[in-house]
Formats: C-alpha cells, structure tokens, sequence
C-alpha cells in the first residue's frame, strides 16, 4: 500500500482532498477501511481492473470488507464479462447501468466514509483528484443517489442467463 500519510485520520478531518499521481484509489479505500472496520462497500465506477478487484477480494478475505456491490457502466460489460468468474466470488451484487460516477461508499461498524475520485478502478499513474467525506448529510445524500442508481441497473448474473 502506498504511503498516505498526507492524509489526515478520518475522525480529524471530515472532508479532505487528494491531488497525485502516486497513490491508486485502491490504497486509499484500504487507508479508510483500517479506520472504519469491517464495512459494507459499494463500488461506483465506469470501469474496473483485476488488480483492483483482487485487493477487494483480499480484503473482503481479511474482514475490512463484509459486502460489496459493484456497479459498472453498461459499456464496461465486455471487461467485466471477461473476469466475471472472478468478480462473482469478490462481489455480492454485480449491476450494470449507464455510469461514469466513480464513488466508493464504505458503512463501517464506526462510522462511513465515501470517496469520491476521478480515477476509474484501474491503475493509472495520471494526476488523480479524489475528495473523502465522512459527514452524515454528505453520506446520507449520496448513499440515496446509490440507491437510485442501483434500481436502474441490471444484475448481471441476470443478463448472462438472457432473462428480462
């Protein structure tokens, strides 16, 4: 995991900013996760690599994550079908739906957090801009538009079995 120690703990600073081209979105859910405890993650974004669905499988395997839910752009399918054996062993819920949003929720046993990032669930060693925010209006207003979101997508178990 990179090195975050520009950050500040999540109970010292209830909104924050990053701006690098060092650190993947990935290590900063892992850096949240340490703080909040075994958490209910939800995964926004248009796409998503192995390697980031690997650290989600490690550390749904290590506790830090207890369920997760991707929801990938509908553009992304031919990717993520490609991985789908693995991702349906990482992910409780697979959706599918017309998304660019890259927003990770994480509901801890102590408190929740988002990130909000411009990098897609992919390495990239660009300039990334991502804000955290833990404060209860901000969580409850987003994990809202989630829900939105999420009753427009599609499983995608179901569109692999062709059903509508």
């Amino acid at each position: 995991m990179a090195k975050l120690d520009f950050l500040k703990p999540l109970d010292q600073a209830g909104s924050q900013v990053y701006f690098s081209n060092t650190i993947q979105i990935a290590d900063v859910m892992e850096w949240a996760l340490k703080q909040l405890g075994p958490s209910d993650v939800t995964i926004s974004t248009f796409s998503s690599s192995e390697e980031f669905i690997r650290r989600v499988a490690r550390l749904k395997k290590q506790g830090a994550v207890k369920t997760c839910t991707l929801i990938c752009d509908v553009r992304a399918a031919r990717k993520t079908m490609s991985v789908y054996d693995f991702i349906k062993g990482t992910f409780d819920k697979i959706l599918l739906t017309e998304n660019h949003s890259k927003v990770i929720m994480m509901e801890g046993e102590k408190s929740s957090a988002v990130i909000i990032t411009s990098q897609n669930q992919t390495r990239g060693n660009r300039y990334e801009c991502g804000a955290i925010l833990t404060g209860e209006e901000i969580i409850k207003s987003l994990k809202e538009s989630i829900e939105g979101l999420k009753s427009q997508s599609r499983e995608l178990n179901e569109l692999i079995r062709g059903t509508d």
